[in-house]
């Protein structure tokens, strides 16, 4: 089912099937996200708000419905793919560093808030990877700094993920930062 998670309606409109559809949810995978590429004094309101959609509200919205359908779930878990720009800013991406800050902060306060109720939440955050993402870099500079560094895959991020979940209920991968090895910064 396409979704927007940027857009409230999207998102309700999902969560109104699956209800329909399944008794609940095991997994959520929060996995969407929108970067631009500016110094912050030359970047653009409009971009900022499509940042925070996506890479905040997104994630805000899919968690808050997600909840109620892991109540009595065995061993349940909200996972997000955040950035290593949540910990680290990085220069020309600032609204996107500070969503990302955000999503580390809400999944601190999310652990303390589920884990009683045995749902666990995790936090995968990528360096570099070969995906097509990035606006207003130029897919040329983008395979360059993603080769110098040979970028993480796609299945990588997914392996962070199999590995998070695949855990006995009682453990709770927290924090996965996983970086290419030759990527020595942010």
């Amino acid at each position: 089912m396409t979704c927007d998670v940027g857009k409230a309606d999207d998102v309700a409109r999902l969560f109104d099937t699956v209800r329909a559809h399944y008794d609940g949810i095991d997994l959520l995978f929060n996995n969407a996200g929108v970067g631009y590429n500016d110094p912050f004094a030359e970047s653009k309101p409009d971009e900022w708000t499509q940042q925070i959609d996506a890479n905040l509200y997104g994630v805000i919205r899919c968690t808050h419905a997600t909840i109620p359908l892991m109540k009595d779930r065995a061993a349940p878990m909200i996972s997000t793919v955040s950035s290593v720009g949540g910990r680290y800013g990085v220069p020309g991406w600032s609204v996107y560093c500070a969503t990302k800050f955000a999503v580390v902060g809400f999944h601190d306060t999310l652990r303390k808030e589920l884990g009683g109720d045995g749902i666990r939440v995790s936090l995968i955050e990528p360096g570099a990877v070969y995906t097509n993402w990035g606006f207003n870099v130029s897919e040329e500079a983008m395979q360059e700094r993603r080769d110098k560094v040979e970028a993480l895959h796609p299945e990588d991020i997914a392996a962070s993920l199999v590995y998070a979940f695949a855990q006995p209920g009682h453990v709770n991968a927290q924090e996965i930062l996983v970086m290419p090895t030759r990527q020595v910064s942010p």
